[in-house]
């Protein structure tokens, strides 16, 4: 299951789930908080880098810590597109506002 070192490769949600509930085992049988992450990363072949970021999002989106949860990361990022498609509809509409104004200002023959 261990990728070779320096290689990355895409987890499944279901692998992140099972990893983050391992590491909550395991720092509620020992009591405690350290270590607990870089033992289930050796454990599942997963970095503890990794394994340490979906602990603290999971943490976040279960109102446990604060910070910005998934919902609101995606939520944020799809109002930040369409405000994109907003802008650029605004400069098409200027320009072609632009545009006829200058038609109508032009005299006539």
């Amino acid at each position: 299951m261990s990728s070779p070192k320096g290689r990355s490769r895409r987890c499944k949600q279901g692998e992140k789930d099972n990893a983050v509930c391992l590491v909550r085992l395991r720092r509620a049988e020992t009591g405690e908080k350290h270590g607990s992450v870089q033992a289930v990363a050796a454990q599942l072949g997963f970095g503890s880098e990794s394994v340490g970021a979906w602990v603290r999002q999971a943490d976040i989106d279960d109102g446990v810590a604060a910070g910005t949860s998934t919902a609101d990361a995606d939520r944020i990022k799809a109002l930040e597109q369409e405000l994109k498609e907003v802008k650029r509809a605004n400069a098409i509409l200027k320009s072609a506002s632009a545009f006829f104004a200058a038609e109508l200002d032009r005299p006539h023959r």
